[in-house]
């Protein structure tokens, strides 16, 4: 009997995260299918110098380099931030005519260094923006992007490629809040198909992700804190009931206003983040022991004291192990 209300209580707590899941991800499909009918949106692909098939030479090859300098504050709610470079452009002879631009954004200032025959080198502050990802939020990584493309000439009239020598981070950077990890730079090309043209493409991505010390102490401390006390009214006798019922609402509503505070940290997003899952299982916990205590109080008016007092004993302490387990399934099956 035991065993069959343990393997209930799971399914109980479980199921409901898988199906909001599941259908979060069904939403996103259907309307990503829905857009992809109606889209005239250019598309990309990488470069891949063994498949290529056109016909390209050293004349109208440039290498590109990107440096950092100095990244400004990056805004989760528009994927926007700033970003301080230099660009290096080397041909073999004499460079192509060339008017690139910032395919995610606009330079705010660019400031000619070197204008060589064979070499043009910038420094230039950019206004930017790269796609946003909250799904594993807040273990969540985003990618910073530079993307560069030239304005008129198509793969055939001039092709990037990679200049790994001039290409980096410097050490003095530093990006508040977030962590980052090593950079990567490709060559690829943009079609645009409405046209039936083909653009090269230069892109520098760096790669960033949250604090994760400061994600567990700001995010999942004071949730712990809230479960333990709703858990400690379960050591409490049957005869104090209204008292452990007053725990449970007390930590519902302490759950529900944290929950909302940490939405305000981010955008609405059409999918369920990792927080909102912890925070599901959490209601539902939550939830069971308010049901669980209120079926307590039912068997005491009927005085069925017997069963009360199993209940209690089997329950006293087994909870203290039970949830952490449901948590720990969540973060092995929903991370």
């Amino acid at each position: 009997m035991k065993k069959l209300f343990l393997a209930v209580l799971i399914i109980l707590i479980l199921a409901p995260i898988i199906l909001a899941d599941n259908l979060t991800n069904n939403i996103i499909v259907l309307s990503k299918t829905k857009v992809g009918t109606n889209e005239t949106e250019n598309q990309t692909t990488n470069l891949n110098s063994e498949n290529q098939t056109t016909n390209l030479n050293s004349e109208n090859q440039i290498k590109v380099g990107v440096y950092i300098l100095n990244l400004g504050k990056f805004d989760i709610s528009t994927g926007a931030f700033t970003v301080d470079f230099y660009l290096s452009l080397k041909c073999e002879s004499v460079c192509p005519k060339q008017d690139f631009e910032f395919m995610n954004g606009r330079a705010s200032s660019v400031d000619k260094i070197i204008d060589a025959p064979s070499e043009k080198f910038y420094r230039i502050q950019a206004n930017l923006n790269s796609p946003v990802d909250l799904k594993k939020f807040p273990f969540d990584q985003q990618n910073i992007q530079i993307i560069i493309e030239d304005k008129k000439k198509t793969i055939e009239e001039l092709e990037y490629v990679l200049d790994f020598e001039a290409t980096g981070i410097d050490d003095s950077v530093t990006f508040t809040g977030w962590e980052l990890e090593d950079w990567k730079a490709e060559a690829r090309i943009h079609s645009y198909e409405v046209y039936d043209e083909d653009y090269s493409q230069y892109v520098f991505t760096i790669p960033i992700s949250r604090i994760k010390i400061n994600a567990i102490f700001k995010t999942f401390l004071p949730i712990i804190f809230i479960i333990f006390v709703m858990l400690s009214s379960f050591v409490l006798d049957p005869d104090k009931i209204t008292t452990r019922l007053a725990m449970v609402g007390s930590a519902l509503v302490a759950s529900v206003m944290f929950h909302i505070s940490l939405g305000n940290q981010i955008p609405p997003v059409r999918y369920l983040t990792f927080i909102d899952k912890f925070m599901i299982l959490t209601y539902f916990i939550i939830l069971m022991s308010f049901v669980f205590n209120v079926f307590l109080l039912e068997l005491q008016e009927r005085h069925n004291i017997r069963l009360v007092k199993k209940l209690h004993e089997f329950t006293e302490f087994t909870m203290f192990i039970l949830v952490p387990i449901f948590y720990i399934l969540l973060f092995v099956f929903f991370m």
